[in-house]
C-alpha cells in the first residue's frame, strides 16, 4: 500500500500545515511523505469514531434492540467459515481476549504454528505492575515515560499502569502460577528503568506459564475453536464512502494447503512482531510481520515504525565454549532481571564500562544499553561483552535463572561460575498499528493487541516487562466495543465470495522446477533484506545508511517481484515463504521511512546526523495509506472487491 508519512500529532500537523515530501523514495511502492490530513484521530478518542458507522460492508445494523443477539455464528463449510469474533494471534493478547469475547459468542483463534509457539511464550522477564505498598502508579507512569524518552501518551500510560495489578489477578485466579518470597508474598524482581520492585514472574519462563494458564483455559471453552497452523494472509475489507471495514480475513492451512476464509462481525489482530526483518531476533520464526503488514495494506494507520528495540542481552554462541552444531532459529534470551539482580557487563578484557556511558549503569533501559555495547563491539573490534552474575550465591542463581542456566550448561558454560558472552538482537516492535484506548483502528471492525499495536504506552522505548503487561490491558480494553459491535451487527452470509480467492501455488500450476527456483530465490532474498536491515538500519543510524537502506530493499524487491512474475505467479498466487517475504519486505519499507522522517535522537531511534533530542519533534510518526495503484506487491491487498459489492 503506498503511504504518507509524517512525524506528528496528526492535528497539529494538519493545522500547521507542515509537509514532508519524498518523491524520490520508494517509487515502487508509491511512499510519500506529507502531513497527516485524518483531523480526528488522537491516541485516546480519535479511532473510536470509526465504530460510529451506521451501514458497513456486509454488516447491516439492526435497530431493534429487543433482538440483538441472534444464534451464534460458527463453521459452515471448510473453505469457508463464520464466526462472531476472529483473532489473529495465539499469544497472551488473543488468548486472553477470546476467553472474554466467548462468553458473548464463538470465537476463532488462528495461529501460524502451533498455538504456544508466540513472542509471549520466548518471555523470560515478567510482567511489572505495582504490587508492592512502597510502590505507586505514579513511579510506574514515571519510570515508563522516562524510558520511552518522553513520547508515551499520558493517558495510555495512566491506563496501563492504574488497570495492571488487576490484570495480574486475574491471571493468578485462572491458574497462572508466579513466584512467591519466604514471607508468602509474591516476589517481585526489579529490571532496567524500573525505579522499584515491581516485576511478578515465574523464574525466568514467566511468557511460558502464562502461555500455559491461558491456553489451558481456551482449549477448555467450548466457544472457541483454534486453528492451528493458518497463515494469516490478508485481511478481507470493504469500502463504505470513506470508511474501510473489516469483515474477516484469508488465511492458508500451512499443512493442507488450502486457502480458508474466515468471515467474522469483529476481528482481533493479535500477531506480534517483525524481529525477523533482522538476521539475529529473539523472536520465534513466526514473527514476520504478519499482522502490521496486513494491516498497512488494509488502510490502518500505523505509528512510530522507527522505534525497534535491540535487547542488550541475547546469548553470543560464538563465546560459548561449545558452539551450538546448527544456526539458531531465534536468539536465546538473556532476560533484563540478570542485570536487574545485579548482573554487571564486561568487555572481554574484563573492563567493566556501563558507568562510563550512563550513571545508571547496568540499571538503564535497554536502549542506552544496547547502543552502549554496539559502541564497546565497534571501538575494540570484538564480537560479543560478557554478563556475569556468578558472584551471587549459586542457590539463587540457579532458583531464579534455571532456563538459562541450563541452556548455558549445555554449551560448556556454568554461569553461577563464569560469564555469559551477550550481544544485541531485534526484539520488540514499539510501533505498529495505531491503536485508541480501546484497541481500536481507524478500520470498523479491527481491534489490535499486542505488539502488532502502537497504542502510545512504550513512545520511543519500551520499558522491561511492559509488554506483557500493554498485551493484558488491551486486550480486556478491546471487550466491551468489540461484544457492543458485534451485537449490533448481523452478518451476510452470501458476502463471502465477493472477495477474490487466492490460489495456492503448487507444482502442478507452475512446475517443479520453477517452484524450486522461487524457493531458492526467496531465502536468498530474505537473508539480503535482513543483512541490509542489520548494517543499514540497526542500533545507530544516518541519513547516509538510511537512503542507502531504502534504495537496497527497492531492488532487491523489484529483482524478486519481477523473477516471480515473469515466471508464472499472480497477484492472488499465495504460499508461505512467498507471502511472509511480502510482509518483511513491507515492514522493513515501513521501519526504513519512519527513521527518515524523524530529524532527531530520540530513544531506539540514534541517528547521527541528527544526534540531539528535540523539543519540538516530541511528536509520534504517523503512516497514513494511500493509493495502491502504484504499489508493489507486498503493499497491495491480493484480494480484489468493488467499494459498493458489500453495501
Amino acid at each position: 500500500m503506498a503511504a504518507y508519512v509524517s512525524v506528528g500529532n496528526v492535528r497539529d500537523l494538519y493545522l500547521s500545515g507542515q509537509v514532508y515530501k519524498r518523491t524520490d523514495s520508494w517509487s515502487s511502492s508509491g511512499f510519500n511523505f506529507r502531513a497527516n490530513s485524518f483531523k480526528d484521530l488522537s491516541w485516546s478518542s480519535g479511532v473510536s469514531k470509526a465504530l460510529k458507522a451506521e451501514r458497513c460492508g456486509c454488516y447491516s445494523r439492526r435497530v431493534n434492540e429487543s433482538s440483538k443477539i441472534n444464534t451464534s455464528i460458527r463453521a459452515v463449510s471448510s473453505s469457508t467459515k463464520y464466526y462472531d469474533f476472529t483473532v489473529i494471534g495465539s499469544g497472551v493478547a488473543g488468548l486472553r481476549y477470546a476467553l472474554e469475547v466467548a462468553k458473548q459468542g464463538t470465537v476463532a483463534v488462528i495461529t501460524k504454528d502451533e498455538p504456544h509457539e508466540s513472542n509471549t511464550n520466548y518471555a523470560q522477564g515478567g510482567v511489572s505492575a505495582v504490587l508492592c505498598p512502597l510502590d505507586s502508579v505514579e513511579s510506574h507512569m514515571q519510570d515508563t515515560m522516562v524510558a520511552g524518552a518522553h513520547l508515551c501518551d499520558e493517558d495510555t500510560v495512566r491506563v496501563v499502569c492504574t488497570e495492571g495489578p488487576e490484570r495480574i489477578r486475574e491471571l493468578i485466579a485462572m491458574g497462572a502460577s508466579f513466584d512467591h518470597g519466604e514471607d508468602g508474598n509474591l516476589h517481585l524482581a526489579r529490571e532496567g528503568g524500573h525505579s522499584h520492585h515491581r516485576i511478578v514472574h515465574a523464574a525466568d519462563m514467566t511468557g511460558r506459564e502464562i502461555e500455559r494458564a491461558l491456553l489451558e483455559a481456551v482449549l477448555n471453552d467450548p466457544n472457541i475453536s483454534v486453528f492451528k497452523h493458518h497463515f494469516a494472509i490478508d485481511l478481507l475489507t470493504s469500502q463504505d464512502g470513506l470508511k474501510t471495514v473489516c469483515h474477516g480475513v484469508d488465511t492458508l492451512n500451512i499443512k493442507t494447503n488450502e486457502v480458508v476464509r474466515f468471515i467474522s462481525k469483529v476481528t482481533l489482530l493479535a500477531s506480534g512482531g517483525a524481529g525477523h526483518i533482522y538476521p539475529s531476533t529473539t523472536n520465534p520464526l513466526v514473527a514476520t510481520g504478519d499482522g502490521m503488514a496486513m494491516a498497512h495494506r488494509a488502510q490502518a494507520v500505523i505509528s512510530n515504525m522507527e522505534f525497534v528495540q535491540f535487547h542488550p542481552t541475547a546469548l553470543a554462541d560464538e563465546g560459548l565454549p561449545i558452539k551450538p552444531q546448527t544456526p539458531r532459529e531465534n536468539a536465546f534470551l538473556i532476560t533484563e532481571a540478570v542485570r536487574g539482580d545485579g548482573g554487571i557487563l564486561y568487555n572481554l578484557a574484563m573492563e567493566r564500562f556501563m558507568p562510563v556511558y550512563d550513571e545508571r549503569a547496568e540499571l538503564a533501559p535497554r536502549d542506552v544499553v544496547a547502543r552502549s555495547i554496539d559502541d564497546q563491539l565497534k571501538k575494540r573490534k570484538e564480537k560479543y561483552v560478557l554478563l556475569d552474575i556468578s558472584h551471587k550465591p549459586r542457590e539463587k542463581i540457579l532458583a531464579h535463572f534455571p532456563n538459562i542456566a541450563s541452556e548455558c550448561l549445555k554449551h560448556g558454560l556454568d554461569i553461577t561460575r563464569q560469564p555469559i558472552p551477550v550481544v544485541p538482537a531485534a526484539h520488540y516492535m514499539c510501533g505498529g498499528v495505531r491503536a485508541g484506548l480501546q484497541g481500536e483502528t481507524n478500520v470498523v471492525g479491527l481491534f489490535v493487541a499486542g505488539e502488532v499495536a502502537c497504542t502510545g504506552l512504550h513512545g520511543a522505548n519500551r520499558l522491561a516487562s511492559n509488554s506483557l503487561l500493554e498485551a493484558l490491558v488491551f486486550a480486556r480494553r478491546a471487550v466491551q466495543p468489540s461484544t457492543e459491535l458485534m451485537k449490533s451487527t448481523r452478518l451476510d452470509v452470501s458476502a463471502s465470495e465477493k472477495w477474490t480467492r487466492p490460489v495456492v501455488a503448487t507444482a502442478r500450476s507452475l512446475g517443479d522446477e520453477v517452484i524450486s527456483k522461487i524457493l531458492a530465490l526467496t531465502r536468498e532474498v530474505r537473508r539480503e533484506l535482513q543483512e541490509v536491515m542489520w548494517k543499514y538500519v540497526g542500533i545507530v543510524r544516518s541519513t547516509t545508511r538510511l537512503n542507502t537502506a531504502e534504495r537496497k530493499i527497492a531492488e532487491l524487491e523489484a529483482k524478486w517481484e519481477t523473477f516471480l512474475f515473469e515466471h508464472g505467479w499472480e497477484q492472488t498466487v499465495v504460499a508461505l515463504e512467498a507471502c511472509e517475504m511480502r510482509n518483511l519486505f513491507c515492514c522493513a519499507k515501513l521501519v526504513v521511512s519512519s527513521a527518515l522522517a524523524r530529524h532527531e535522537s530520540r530513544g531506539l531511534h540514534y541517528t547521527t546526523d541528527f544526534p540531539f533530542v528535540e523539543e519540538s519533534k516530541r511528536i509520534p510518526t504517523i503512516i497514513l495509506p494511500s493509493s495502491p495503484m502504484t504499489a508493489s506487491w507486498s503493499s497491495r491487498q491480493l484480494q480484489n472487491i468493488s467499494s459498493t459489492s458489500l453495501i
